[in-house]
């Protein structure tokens, strides 16, 4: 396991080669890759690779419950500011982590494992619903009036 500099020089190795997305964007995916990995009871430290791998698809489903657990309603917010818009984002900052030492992968892993899997405004805004009994529901009229339903 690399030490806490390595990762940091990694990392701004990553980011000067690729500032698409945030520092933060990065940080958040080893906090939901470690979600995830808990979640599905997978052992980090079992020298079988089955046993410690996580498909894209299953980590970008762990993202989604990490980010709502965190950020709620305002996820959508967080990623756009990170830089991040699309799943695929995800799949870019995976495998930049992949090719800098810092994330492991299997013969079958590709960067396409995230692509088309959620479409965030979809999650994050459209269908968010808050889940008390204070869940507000607005819409704007044509002359752009808001009214509560």
């Amino acid at each position: 396991m690399p030490n806490l500099e390595s990762i940091y020089e990694k990392l701004k190795s990553i980011l000067n080669k690729d500032n698409r997305y945030s520092i933060y964007a990065y940080q958040f995916v080893f906090e939901a890759l470690s979600f995830t990995a808990k979640s599905l009871g997978k052992d980090s430290n079992s020298p079988r690779d089955e046993d410690r791998h996580i498909a894209g698809q299953q980590l970008l489903v762990g993202i989604q419950k990490y980010a709502l657990q965190q950020y709620g309603y305002m996820t959508y917010v967080v990623f756009s500011l990170w830089g991040v818009k699309k799943d695929i984002d995800f799949g870019e900052i995976v495998f930049n982590l992949v090719e800098n030492g810092l994330m492991g992968k299997t013969e079958t892993d590709s960067r396409e494992d995230f692509r088309g899997i959620c479409d965030f405004k979809t999650v994050f805004d459209d269908d968010f619903k808050f889940e008390n009994k204070f869940n507000i529901v607005m819409e704007c009229d044509s002359a752009g009036k808001v009214k509560i339903k």
